[in-house]
């Protein structure tokens, strides 16, 4: 099992939800609003904005937990799904998913994601 976390641009969030519903198997992923800065400057910037003034910008971080066999699926979809081609399009990470537990039933591994 992995752990997909990616952080993409918040106009580009709905196109994500819709990728991912269009994945057969996936039970479910977690959007969440934040913020944060990285050490680039995306192309045609403003020279200062109040993300400068505050030193972060918005992003939404999806959180996916995935059986090994969806992990292409769903990373490719989050890509194709958020890419704009410009910097600052965000990032995506997939981590190892030691155990899972549905705390409503009694399943556990893959059958808790």
């Amino acid at each position: 099992m992995k752990m997909i976390v990616a952080f993409v641009q918040p106009f580009m969030a709905h196109k994500v939800v819709t990728a991912l519903h269009e994945v057969q198997g996936l039970s479910g992923a977690t959007f969440t609003e934040v913020r944060g800065f990285g050490r680039g400057r995306a192309a045609g910037a403003a020279d200062v904005t109040e993300e400068d003034l505050l030193g972060t910008v918005a992003k939404v971080r999806v959180e996916v937990m995935v059986p090994d066999r969806l992990l292409d699926r769903v990373v490719r979809a989050v890509h194709d799904a958020a890419h704009t081609g410009h910097r600052g399009d965000g990032k995506i990470y997939v981590l190892p998913l030691e155990r899972a537990l549905r705390i409503g039933g009694a399943e556990e591994g893959e059958g808790a994601v």
